[in-house]
């Protein structure tokens, strides 16, 4: 039931956000995840139980939601955080270097139309993708390496960019 709520808030969230904006504003919509609990600190960890775990709760809290694109750094960890709801949404993972992200941010900016995209990453650039989205700095540092629970929710149009943080 916790779960059920939290992802009609989700939801609820992202559409009233959209209603705010001008008529003539595109809206993109990036839904940023760090990867699950992974198996062990090795260079290129599976997912631990409790990992594979988070990654099907992940896909049910953003079942209502029909990415246009997933993105993944190429890790295994990453890629299987993300693994079910590219799956059910039938999409191929578009692998990413965390290490360029700046170029990878202008080009979803500048590219016309709306459009929704998951992205899954790492304690440090997931914070520091959500900064450059922002065009500002709302993370000062990266997630604990312990905490695997954050969901950001952020939308960009021209006039605007916002951020929804949430926990699961």
């Amino acid at each position: 039931m916790k779960y059920l709520i939290l992802t009609l808030f989700l939801l609820t969230s992202i559409f009233s956000y959209g209603c705010t904006q001008s008529e003539t504003d595109e809206i993109k919509t990036f839904i940023l995840v760090r990867h699950a609990e992974k198996f062990d600190d090795s260079r290129d960890p599976d997912l631990a139980e409790d990992g594979i775990a988070r990654s099907y709760l992940l896909d049910y809290m953003l079942e209502k939601v029909n990415p246009d694109s997933i993105y993944t750094s190429p890790y295994i960890r990453t890629r299987e955080t993300i693994r079910y709801v590219a799956e059910r949404n039938q999409l191929e993972p578009v692998v990413y270097d965390p290490q360029d992200q700046e170029e990878l941010v202008k080009r979803w900016l500048e590219a016309d139309g709306e459009f929704t995209f998951v992205i899954s990453g790492h304690s440090n650039s997931i914070p520091e993708l959500a900064n450059l989205l922002l065009n500002r700095t709302h993370f000062a540092e990266k997630f604990d390496e312990s905490d695997y629970g954050n969901i950001l929710i952020i939308t960009v149009s021209d006039s605007d960019a916002n951020i929804l943080h949430l926990r699961y």
